[in-house]
């Protein structure tokens, strides 16, 4: 059975991770301090809005050789999901081995004092006291290093956990970038952002009529443009791989590192980034380097918090007990499911959460008098207005037009093995074994939300609030600022 624990439960100093609460045994938060050359390296390329559409998953329109290298050097997951559909609580679990629903992080840029250069009048510091990833590595004599965004929804000194941190993407290991500020023989944790997804000159070597189209979309060329766009970007991608991996070897590296490679969500598509669906949660993941298995591929699930967890066990420190996350490469790993949740993203209020098992996928909508699309950053894009435009002409059919509706139903249940694109929803299906699994589903939710004390439940505060509306301004419409609108 999947583990669980009871947040609530647990001692106040093992809450606040004082050394006291554990022994230098499997569950301590102080691993000894030590430096030394054999332990391995651990290098996490995290990437940034980015599905699995490369030719090492079976994609056959464009060619990765660098990623399917790692794949065969290493494991590659095909099953991977990720806590959220937006980066900010995503990167919060991830870096915390928990969900970020259990520790406050799951409202999307929250406990900002400064966002994009604007200081907040008013905020809401989420103090989550526990020990984050890299900080438990620093205190085990790693040199940690973040080369890109952080992005982390709780109050943290980037100092306290990295001795290195800068701007996204690979600088080639040079003048103290990356690994190369470590002192002589000292072991890395690392991370390198790359904006994925994101690219933004991406050379136009997958074109239009080359790609396929999705049963959720109208097989149009603004389509066709945003889908040949995406694969683009996975080239590029590929190509910064490849520079990552030359400078390992050429600093003598590369054997004794291991390397997860990961998307923090899915692509920008309507139905995808921020929200649950599986273009929005399921991710690529490979993992390679020493100690793990080579040529490998897991069809389990996997969850992105378990990432953390296995940083930890290949470095030889004992896996915290607060913790969610799981070592992949235990023995005795496994899932029977994997949770994501969505919160506010930006100024767009919504609660969402789902369950994804071996075969099926439930979600939940929380908040079933908000539209799927209301107001969103996205929405002045133009194939958002381009999807708009077709709905409100009737042009859409009715698995296109579903996700543009005024209403959404309250519960969506999913046949993953049979209808992989999540167009048939089998809430109300009459057949006995669809009917046993959603009941199954709905308890697993039910029980989740208790055990990991998914703080979704409760509305933000005034403060948190206002810090939308200073940050966001007029964009926040959703009733909820009402209350704290002058």
């Amino acid at each position: 059975m999947q583990k669980r624990y009871l947040i609530p439960l647990l001692s106040i100093a093992a809450l606040f991770c004082l050394p006291e609460a554990f022994s230098q045994g499997a569950n301590s938060h102080v691993p000894t301090l030590e430096e030394s050359a054999t332990k391995p390296n651990i290098l996490w390329i995290y990437i940034e809005d980015t599905n699995a559409w490369m030719s090492c998953y079976g994609d056959a329109v464009a060619k990765t050789p660098n990623i399917d290298q790692l794949a065969k050097e290493g494991v590659r997951f095909d099953r991977a999901y990720m806590p959220s559909g937006v980066c900010s609580p995503t990167r919060s679990a991830v870096i915390t081995g928990m969900y970020q629903t259990s520790i406050g992080a799951h409202e999307h840029y929250s406990s900002f004092s400064v966002w994009r250069g604007n200081v907040m009048e008013t905020w809401e510091p989420n103090h989550i006291g526990i020990k984050t990833v890299p900080e438990i590595m620093r205190t085990a004599g790693y040199y940690t290093f973040n080369e890109g965004k952080f992005h982390y929804n709780f109050v943290f000194d980037p100092d306290e956990l990295y001795h290195r941190h800068g701007t996204n993407g690979y600088k080639g290991a040079k003048n103290g970038t990356e690994w190369s500020g470590r002192k002589e023989g000292q072991p890395f944790f690392g991370q390198i952002q790359l904006v994925g997804g994101k690219f933004s000159n991406a050379k136009s070597v997958v074109k239009p009529e080359d790609v396929g189209v999705p049963p959720i979309y109208p097989d149009h060329p603004i389509i066709r443009e945003e889908i040949a766009y995406h694969y683009n970007t996975i080239l590029e991608l590929d190509r910064e791989l490849s520079e990552i991996i030359e400078g390992l070897k050429r600093d003598g590296l590369y054997e004794n590192t291991v390397i997860f490679f990961f998307s923090d969500h899915g692509c920008r598509l309507p139905r995808s980034k921020q929200f649950l669906y599986e273009g929005g949660i399921r991710v690529p993941f490979i993992l390679a380097g020493a100690g793990v298995p080579a040529g490998s591929v897991r069809d389990d699930l996997v969850s992105g918090i378990d990432i953390s967890a296995t940083t930890l066990a290949l470095a030889d420190i004992g896996i915290p007990g607060n913790m969610y996350g799981m070592n992949l490469l235990a023995d005795d790993f496994h899932r029977d499911y994997v949770v994501s949740a969505r919160d506010r993203c930006d100024f767009t209020i919504d609660r969402i959460r789902a369950i994804t098992s071996k075969r099926y996928k439930y979600i939940r909508n929380f908040m079933t008098e908000k539209p799927y699309m209301q107001p969103n950053y996205r929405s002045d894009w133009e194939l958002l207005k381009f999807m708009e435009s077709e709905y409100e002409a009737g042009k859409l059919n009715e698995v296109q037009s579903h996700f543009f509706r005024d209403e959404r139903p309250a519960e969506e249940f999913y046949d993953l093995w049979t209808d992989p694109h999540e167009t048939k929803n089998l809430v109300h299906s009459i057949d006995r074994d669809y009917q046993v699994a959603l009941a199954n589903h709905r308890d697993i939710l039910y029980r989740w939300v208790l055990e990991t004390d998914d703080k979704g439940r409760f509305p933000e505060t005034d403060n948190a609030l206002r810090a939308v509306i200073d940050r966001w301004g007029d964009e926040a419409v959703n009733k909820e600022y009402e209350r704290v609108r002058e």
